[in-house]
């Protein structure tokens, strides 16, 4: 097996110091063009790459972005399970590459194990999805880099940068869409009113526009999925149609979990829209390809990505900046999933 070059068999290939291939391969303009020429025509004749992870740690920086998931017993495949996350990270990666910044993505499950991964890796920043709990803010705040939340809604998460959606708004979109459309027996499927602050607020919304309408919110209605899956999404239909509850609307957080539900509905015989009128959340691609179509609450996901990492490499550009909070839009996207009763 071939040993791997160093830069010492380059500065000896190309007749010059270690210290002037250095410069070469840094940028540094203190080498004449002829030698820059022979160093460059050494590095590819013999194959050379710099051993980046020594750069890293010489320079204190390794052009690496990291994007952080929770992850648990019952979850451990979110990128399986939830599309929205693909979306999100295609628009992270997009800006990174722009900027020469590389993107690295892990699951984690406790708050050491989130630092220690920042560490291992010298990452210079990170973009974290999903809750942010106490614990892990208390071990993160021990890493002197810039950290970009998304959709945190807890106080404490103020001390970093944060990009978000009007949630509240989203859920009132919703709601009040279904109103419209004459319903008022309307079902509201969640992960967690206690455990997700998101979901809190799209729930709030949802209140807000029954409130103004005039219709009662009966609890009975009111759904916890405690994850976000299309296998959710299905049970829930299921648990739906046994209950035999004079349900005609309803709304639901997330677009996979509305998929699952549907899928549900039609198995059993159940139309949608002609039985259920059904609002989903986030308008992923595969909503509209989907029969019926699905009206959803839409979030630009992509650029949520893209504000994302803007955000994380200008706090790279000015450390000193303001922390402050990115609020993206949202509307209501309406197709075949609801119909007028």
């Amino acid at each position: 097996m071939n040993k791997k070059p160093t830069i010492r068999d380059v500065a000896k290939y190309a007749k010059v110091s270690p210290a002037t291939v250095s410069y070469v391969l840094n940028g540094v303009n203190k080498v004449s063009e002829d030698t820059k020429t022979r160093v460059l025509e050494a590095i590819e004749t013999l194959n050379y790459y710099p051993d980046f992870t020594a750069v890293s740690l010489s320079k204190k920086k390794s052009n690496i972005i990291g994007i952080m998931l929770p992850i648990t017993e019952d979850s451990p495949a979110v990128f399986k399970n939830n599309l929205y996350y693909n979306e999100f990270v295609s628009g992270v990666e997009m800006v990174a590459r722009n900027h020469k910044f590389d993107t690295m993505i892990t699951g984690v499950s406790s708050p050491e194990e989130a630092r220690l991964w920042v560490k291992k890796r010298n990452l210079d920043g990170v973009i974290f999805l999903g809750k942010f709990p106490q614990n892990l803010f208390a071990e993160m705040t021990k890493l002197d880099i810039p950290i970009v939340l998304i959709d945190t809604y807890e106080e404490y998460t103020s001390f970093f940068q944060n990009v978000k959606i009007d949630d509240e708004y989203g859920g009132y979109l919703a709601g009040k869409h279904l109103i419209e459309l004459g319903h008022k027996n309307i079902a509201f499927v969640s992960t967690s009113l206690e455990l997700s602050p998101v979901d809190s607020k799209r729930f709030t919304g949802f209140k807000k526009a029954l409130q103004q309408a005039g219709v009662k919110l009966k609890s009975e209605f009111i759904y916890e999925a405690l994850d976000i899956s299309f296998e959710k999404g299905i049970q829930l239909g299921e648990q739906i149609l046994t209950e035999s509850k004079p349900i005609t609307g309803i709304v639901v957080v997330s677009d996979i979990l509305a998929i699952g539900m549907i899928k549900a509905f039609q198995e059993n015989k159940k139309l949608v829209p002609e039985h259920y009128s059904v609002v989903g959340f986030d308008d992923l691609s595969i909503s509209k390809y989907m029969t019926p179509s699905l009206t959803t609450v839409r979030q630009d996901i992509f650029q949520k990505g893209k504000s994302a990492a803007e955000l994380l490499i200008h706090s790279f550009e000015a450390p000193d900046a303001e922390q402050h909070t990115i609020e993206l839009p949202v509307q209501l996207v309406v197709r075949g999933s609801t119909r007028r009763i």
